[in-house]
């Protein structure tokens, strides 16, 4: 970072995740699990939209018409944010009661990617990775996760990275931007408490890989191969995910959650803002789903 993290907006949101730059409206998507929210802002922390879904919204990804893929715990909707207009996309999500989608993005190939996680306190590996296309066709790409989460595409296309918030690891493929398909996995970096669990991702256009280590307060920047080239310290102690965003995408906003202890939260008030940030690397740019 060559700047650093100023709080762009005191929300105090219960679990904010998936901040999502839309250059078309220059504004920033977010959306709030606990309460069901989404969010637009600008980059001067104003707000241009507030939509309540009822339920948990867990991602969000843009589409190429504008409208807006939004992932709720046991389906995804396309939503056209100028009109509130909600349409079912995909409600085939047939795994357990205890369980609800999590991280999710458009990927290279136009497809919206979405994993899920299991909910229970001792959690299993019974969780799945999710590739969804606009007829609301859905294929299983990953399974054997706890919690689904960190999706990341090199600027290229050709290289993905997802991890799992529990396992907690990071996992690399070769991508085909032509129809998904992925090859060649490799588990490029284990992790623990200490070091942050994997939660949100995103690359950088040099091909690195940035983390957000929920439980330990930083930002991981990893290379290709998982070597750790830097750790940001970030202002309140759980990060959750990375939106590089702004003119170049030369800016770097991270959602924040409040759920940490009563003493970590009278030192940072402010868990559960949106934190921005200069960027000495532009970001890679995140994809449009087709069809949407």
């Amino acid at each position: 970072m060559t700047g650093p993290f100023l709080c762009l907006a005191d929300l105090r949101g219960g679990l904010l995740e998936s901040p999502l730059w839309d250059d078309r409206r220059q504004l920033l998507f977010a959306c709030d699990i606990d309460t069901g929210l989404v969010l637009a802002l600008d980059l001067q922390g104003n707000t241009h939209g507030r939509w309540q879904f009822g339920q948990a919204v867990t991602a969000l990804g843009l589409g190429t018409s504008g409208a807006l893929v939004v992932a709720l715990a046991r389906s995804v909707l396309r939503f056209n944010p100028d009109t509130g207009a909600r349409e079912v996309l995909w409600n085939g999500f047939d795994e357990p009661a205890t369980s609800r989608l999590n991280d999710g993005k458009v990927g290279p190939d136009g497809a919206f990617w979405v994993g899920s996680m299991d909910g229970r306190p001792q959690r299993e590996k019974v969780s799945r990775l999710y590739r969804i296309t606009a007829d609301g066709t859905a294929e299983i790409k990953a399974t054997g996760i706890e919690i689904s989460n960190g999706l990341a595409w090199t600027a290229d296309g050709r290289t993905m990275f997802h991890s799992d918030s529990r396992g907690p690891w990071i996992d690399r493929y070769d991508f085909d931007c032509s129809n998904g398909g992925l090859s060649n996995h490799r588990r490029i970096r284990e992790l623990d408490e200490a070091s942050g669990r994997p939660d949100g991702g995103a690359c950088d256009a040099n091909g690195n890989y940035l983390s957000a280590g929920v439980s330990a307060g930083v930002l991981n920047l990893f290379s290709p191969e998982g070597a750790l080239l830097d750790c940001y310290p970030f202002p309140v102690p759980a990060p959750t995910m990375p939106c590089f965003c702004g003119p170049g995408l030369t800016q770097l906003a991270v959602t924040s959650h409040r759920h940490v202890s009563a003493a970590q939260l009278a030192a940072a008030p402010q868990s559960g803002g949106i934190f921005l940030a200069r960027s000495g690397v532009a970001g890679a740019p995140v994809a449009r789903m087709k069809g949407i």
